[in-house]
């Protein structure tokens, strides 16, 4: 039976991924027993024991969440596709917007109006005389 004191996460991060699984078991089954034990009539310190066990789950998930999530973004760093849940979150305007490349392509039809339309040079010299 795994010992109830409090699991610290800098000592989760240095585990393999066969470890993290084995502790979550045991963890789970500690606290199935404790659960069953408070309702059977024990004392009161059974549920700070639960609070930490709790916790200590939520740790060990946590853990085996960041490093499959870091697995995956170098899985996925050289493809051309992410998956959702890998992009950056933003805004949903942001995320609908062009992109630079997008933004800067100019069709045949602009392109012929620019050639022969060009923007008009001005040579009027501006004289700035107060009027008074």
């Amino acid at each position: 039976m795994q010992s109830t004191t409090k699991i610290k996460t800098a000592q989760l991060w240095g585990k393999n991924k066969d470890d993290l699984k084995k502790q979550l078991v045991d963890l789970k089954t500690e606290l199935a027993q404790l659960r069953t034990q408070k309702v059977a009539g024990g004392n009161n310190s059974k549920l700070t024991k639960i609070h930490d066990l709790r916790k200590s789950v939520a740790r060990v998930l946590t853990v085996i969440n960041a490093t499959q999530r870091s697995q995956l973004r170098l899985f996925y760093q050289k493809k051309k596709y992410l998956p959702l849940d890998l992009r950056p979150k933003q805004t949903r305007a942001m995320r609908r917007r062009l992109t630079k490349h997008e933004a800067g392509i100019v069709s045949e039809k602009q392109k012929k109006r620019q050639m022969h339309f060009p923007q008009r040079k001005y040579a009027v010299k501006v004289c700035l005389r107060s009027f008074i």
